[in-house]
């Protein structure tokens, strides 16, 4: 599979973010490690969603499809997120004692 060669020109994209942005003298820090992050999620996202998934990406329907399926896995995350805050604000956060009851804090 083109894993390797995938890898190695996300890594030649990240270097060269970097650089570029280095030169300017470290004004632009917070904007390259934050393009960095972008390109490493998306990467490794895009790998997660497609394995196992035949897809034409040479085709604007393909590309479509691929896009679907990605924007719902997206969604999918955001939904989950929601849900496991709300499931924690509900939960009694109180502190207990060993035997179960729970103790006064004042």
């Amino acid at each position: 599979m083109d894993l390797s060669i995938t890898l190695i020109g996300i890594v030649l994209i990240i270097a060269a973010i970097w650089i570029i942005l280095e030169t300017k003298r470290f004004r632009h820090r917070a904007l390259a490690i934050f393009l960095v992050f972008v390109l490493l999620f998306s990467y490794f996202s895009f790998t997660i969603v497609f394995t196992g998934k035949k897809l034409d990406l040479t085709s604007i329907s393909g590309i479509k499809e691929a896009g679907g399926i990605y924007y719902s896995w997206l969604a999918s995350i955001f939904v989950n997120v929601k849900s496991l805050t709300s499931n924690a604000i509900k939960m009694d956060w109180t502190a207990k004692n060993a035997v179960g009851n729970s103790t006064n804090i004042s």
